[in-house]
């Protein structure tokens, strides 16, 4: 009985000391910096755009070009 009532506050000082380095570990780790955009986006975007470009600009001239009696695409 009198090892147990030596181990309680032994027991608690190791607790409070374990409940402190936790508290203030995590007291002293700074925040995480706000996301920024590293250009890829912006680069990514551009690209889209010049390839919508592209797409109409190939769609006009190959439309001007084709005469529609030469296909039959429904031939009855």
């Amino acid at each position: 009985m009198a090892v147990a009532e030596a181990l309680i506050p032994l027991i608690a000082v190791i607790a409070a000391a374990v409940a402190f380095t936790f508290t203030a570990a995590q007291e002293s780790q700074a925040p995480a910096p706000a996301p920024s955009s590293d250009g890829t986006s912006i680069d990514q975007g551009v690209a889209y755009i010049l390839m919508l470009i592209a797409l109409v600009l190939t769609y006009l001239i190959h439309s001007t070009d084709m005469d529609f009696t030469s296909y039959k695409l429904f031939s009855i």
